[in-house]
């Protein structure tokens, strides 16, 4: 591979996985905190969030940028579920909400016991249809990404929901603050980000692992990596089970055994990212005030 500013490489495998010549592309610049991308394959287009502003964006090859909606209720992390519907992390009412096909919200969780979630942050959709979400403190810290106030749940969880029940349940409670969290391939493990090193010198910044036991209970959690500049925020999997991580000089690459492969750098820090395009090549990256793009050779896990 030719030399490519946009690369740092420290495993030879990385080098499969990018391309010598692709450019990284700055295609917005006009956010606060730009975050919670998701590509939309069947409108073929991108939606994003930009919490500080109360609004999200969506992206459209060609077309440029327009407000999907305002506001947003300081909305954080987006997927999609298994019908191929919006779910999204609202910081300011502090749950986890579905837009239908018509455009109503539907409201999956806002409490847990009786009492409010602390701020959902980010969300995926098992195959199953189960709703799989972390809920730190970060909404709730400041007004700036939400409202002010104190928690109400003693810990700051990764929950899951049942799609027929609407039951919820703490598969993890151990977490100073959870963050983004993405399934292998297979669905057999599922990574979970701590950041709690962002507010917190010498707290964790590092990527858990845990067994997926019949998609309902977790074991065996472990540290799958560390971020060696910045936190873990997003995070993303490919078709070959490498996780893409964001960082605050990058995404960071790592192997499925935890090696940590190569990074694309970017000159911004990142919050989050999603493979997207026709091809689910193109990774789209939200990092501080921009949305950016690059080409890689990778295939996202992620579906619909």
């Amino acid at each position: 591979m030719s030399q490519n500013p946009n690369y740092e490489i420290f495993d030879p495998r990385f080098r499969s996985l990018v391309i010598s010549s692709a450019d990284l592309e700055e295609l917005h610049s006009d956010c606060r905190w730009a975050e919670g991308p998701v590509w939309f394959d069947d409108g073929g287009y991108l939606l994003f969030s930009d919490i500080p502003n109360q609004r999200m964006l969506r992206y459209v090859e060609g077309g440029g940028i327009s407000v999907f909606r305002t506001p947003s209720n300081f909305t954080n992390g987006n997927t999609r579920d298994r019908q191929g519907r919006l779910v999204s992390c609202e910081h300011g009412l502090r749950r986890v909400t579905r837009t239908e096909v018509d455009g109503t919200i539907t409201v999956l969780a806002d409490s847990f016991n009786g009492r409010r979630l602390n701020s959902p942050n980010d969300v995926v959709v098992h195959s199953d249809g189960s709703v799989w979400f972390t809920d730190p403190t970060y909404g709730i810290l400041s007004d700036y990404e939400g409202y002010k106030a104190d928690p109400e749940q003693k810990t700051r969880n990764v929950y899951r929901l049942e799609p027929d029940t609407g039951v919820i349940e703490v598969m993890v409670d151990d977490f100073l603050q959870p963050n983004g969290l993405a399934f292998s391939p297979d669905e057999s493990l599922l990574y979970v980000a701590d950041s709690g090193a962002s507010h917190v010198e010498g707290a964790p910044r590092h990527i858990r692992v845990f067994d997926v036991v019949d998609g309902r209970k977790l074991a065996n959690g472990r540290v799958f990596a560390e971020i060696d500049n910045g936190i873990p925020d997003g995070i993303r999997l490919d078709m070959s089970g490498n996780l893409w991580s964001s960082a605050a000089d990058g995404v960071h690459c790592f192997a499925p055994d935890g090696t940590l492969l190569g990074k694309i750098l970017v000159p911004q820090t990142v919050a989050n990212l999603t493979f997207g395009g026709p091809r689910r090549n193109r990774l789209f990256i939200t990092a501080t005030k921009s949305l950016y793009s690059i080409y890689v050779t990778a295939t996202g896990a992620q579906r619909p």
